[in-house]
């Protein structure tokens, strides 16, 4: 079908970082949850616009630059669909000439794939308690560039993985790094959000992370051509909330299906997807609407899904223990006992506060002083938003709305330092 499918991996690399040196962790001891033989590495847009292509030649009408603004329910209290974002409203809040209302776009059932913490999900899961005996969901933020590197230096389907430096014993984090086609190469960094210190910048970390030898040497000389940042999930099932409600269901990051372990949720959120809609097909054709799809959490249960997420649930929990704890005992679940054919950890942890319990105040903690970027190498913020394709109306109403104005002021700033 013509799927932009065109780099397979090539190897694996898992390096434990110190400050200045890199010690590879031998091919026959990495945990099977690295392995990644028989997988491509792609530019994630490239796939997107192909797979936007495969549907709407299958009639789905697809309506980019839309956003989902509001729930809608029915008098029972089910979902019945949602209604889009009014177009042309000015910064301060009025209509202008370009105003458009918002449509309420409805269906029999709806699917909501917000991404991490999606704005509906949240109302959706608060209102049905779908989190209700579950883990609290923990979440990180990614950090990415892209660069364009000396052709000499490419090694098309390489991956590389780190862990340790720059992060302290007691954060949770580490960087990836894959070779594409074309000279190009994709980094980045990801912090879990529980980190203690406010002084730490999730943002300067990865900067300082790429001045590492092992990770400068992929890409010195060479350009860096975009730049990109995001929350994502990184709980475990244990934090996976219930997946339906009446009318509806969450799939993707919106429920929290992201492998932690491997840093990647773009292959589980497909499966959700298609287990979802196999549940859809299934209801709508036999006339039911608006009700539970109580056969898309069964079929969770029985799937490929649910073992791979099962198998590194403790991956973080490990991690949060320490910089000997995590890869001793993550080393024991994916790697001896399946050699003892035990494919699942016969133990499960878990965590129970949530991610923002674990900071602490400003005047407990250390300051850090990070190294001036040099334009080159390492670079400001303003400069990476510049390349990160973000563009905005200048007279558009803010996308984020503080609940309560005061708190930044009077306790981010004042007791946290205004992380």
């Amino acid at each position: 079908l013509g799927a932009p499918l065109n780099q397979p991996v090539t190897g694996d690399d898992i390096l434990f970082l110190s400050e200045t040196g890199a010690k590879r962790t031998p091919d026959f001891l990495v945990p099977r949850n690295f392995h990644n033989e028989g997988c491509y590495v792609v530019a994630l847009g490239n796939v997107v616009k192909w797979m936007a292509q495969q549907a709407e030649a299958l009639g789905v009408e697809i309506f980019p630059g839309f956003t989902a603004a509001e729930v809608l329910y029915d008098d029972r209290g089910a979902v019945r669909g949602v209604a889009t974002g009014n177009m042309g409203i000015g910064k301060d809040g009025e209509p202008t000439e370009n105003f458009q209302l918002g449509m309420e776009l409805l269906g029999k059932y709806t699917i909501f794939a917000e991404g991490a913490r999606g704005h509906l999900g949240k109302q959706l899961i608060a209102r049905y308690k779908l989190d209700e005996g579950k883990d609290p969901q923990s979440f990180a933020i990614g950090i990415k560039e892209l660069w364009e590197i000396d052709p000499a230096k490419a090694k098309p389907g390489l991956v590389v993985h780190t862990a340790g430096w720059p992060m302290d014993k007691e954060t949770f984090g580490g960087g990836f790094l894959y070779h594409l086609e074309g000279n190009k190469v994709t980094l980045g960094f990801v912090i879990g959000l529980d980190y203690k210190n406010p002084w730490m910048s999730p943002f300067e970390e990865m900067q300082r992370w790429k001045t590492h030898p092992s990770i400068r040497a992929h890409i010195d000389g060479g350009k860096r051509i975009s730049y990109g940042a995001r929350a994502i999930n990184n709980g475990t099932p244990q934090a996976l909330p219930k997946l339906v409600f009446p009318g509806g269901a969450l799939i993707g990051c919106d429920a929290g299906f992201l492998n932690a372990a491997r840093i990647k949720g773009s292959h589980t959120a497909i499966k959700s997807g298609m287990l979802c809609a196999d549940a859809v097909f299934a209801a709508v054709t036999s006339g039911r609407a608006a009700d539970e799809l109580s056969a898309y959490p069964q079929a969770y249960d029985n799937s490929w899904l649910k073992e791979e997420l099962d198998q590194s649930r403790n991956f973080k929990l490990w991690f949060k223990k320490g910089a000997l704890m995590g890869p001793l005992m993550t080393g024991i679940e994916q790697w001896f006992l399946p050699k003892l054919g035990v494919k699942n950890p016969p133990w499960t942890l878990h965590r129970d506060k949530p991610d923002h319990v674990y900071l602490q105040p400003a005047a407990q903690c250390q300051q850090i002083a990070y190294p001036k970027p040099d334009g080159k190498l390492t670079f400001d913020r303003l400069s990476s938003v510049f390349v990160s394709n973000t563009n905005h109306e200048e007279n558009q109403p803010a996308h984020l709305t503080l609940k309560d104005p005061s708190v930044p002021v009077k306790i981010n700033l004042a007791k946290f330092a205004g992380p």
